[in-house]
């Protein structure tokens, strides 16, 4: 089913079939109290009001049928995919790999790792764990997504300005047309969101397209005429 809709820098199309959403990083070490968004002397309240419409978003990607990934910055427990230079953020005894409230932060199985309950993933919903702010650094998400013909890519997530950002260049540089939803990002500083939607849509859009989640959610119906046209 092809669908268009109302987007900057202009109108965005895209047919469900072959396009993924990619739910970037929404895990409990980013959005919560204890966790590494909060060692790095993040207020992480900035981020919860972008899991209703995150949620919003998801269900009705689901409600299509939509391929769906959900993305997890976490590190094995021996850090060995963590290099030096990463390791050294945050505040001594609050950094990657160091026992905080949630578990050792980051790192991957530990209830900090996980995602929000709101956004937990489905069986049959790809979960890709990546060592890097980029969803396609060191990961097989380039092939999973080829070998599903997909060629568009709808981002939400955090945060805007480093994980959603950087994978979104990535998917531009391979090929991928993307969209992000403009309510279901968040940024610890308002102001780097903002820049970041202004950044992706400059020069005609030269990262991709971004759009408000009331554009692109619309009732089963209106998609079952489009769908009969």
């Amino acid at each position: 089913m092809e669908l268009g809709i109302n987007a900057q820098p202009a109108p965005f199309s895209f047919e469900t079939t072959r396009t993924a959403l990619v739910m970037i990083d929404m895990q409990r070490d980013f959005l919560l109290p204890g966790g590494f968004g909060e060692a790095l002397g993040n207020d992480v309240s900035q981020l919860a009001g972008c899991i209703s419409p995150a949620r919003q978003l998801l269900d009705w990607a689901r409600s299509v049928r939509m391929s769906v990934v959900h993305t997890k910055e976490a590190h094995a427990p021996d850090l060995s995919d963590c290099p030096p230079a990463k390791l050294q953020r945050g505040a001594p005894g609050k950094r990657i790999g160091d026992p905080g409230p949630m578990g050792r932060i980051l790192i991957d199985g530990e209830s900090g790792s996980d995602f929000v309950p709101e956004l937990a993933p489905l069986a049959g919903e790809r979960v890709l764990r990546k060592p890097g702010k980029g969803a396609f650094y060191a990961t097989d998400l380039d092939d999973w997504l080829q070998k599903r013909n997909i060629s568009s890519l709808i981002f939400a997530g955090v945060t805007t300005e480093v994980c959603v950002q950087t994978s979104m260049r990535e998917a531009n540089d391979r090929g991928y047309n993307c969209l992000l939803i403009e309510e279901a990002t968040a940024s610890y500083f308002p102001h780097f969101k903002q820049a970041t939607l202004d950044m992706v849509r400059a020069q005609g859009g030269i990262v991709g397209w971004t759009a408000s989640l009331g554009e692109l959610i619309v009732d089963r119906e209106s998609l079952n005429v489009k769908a009969r046209k």
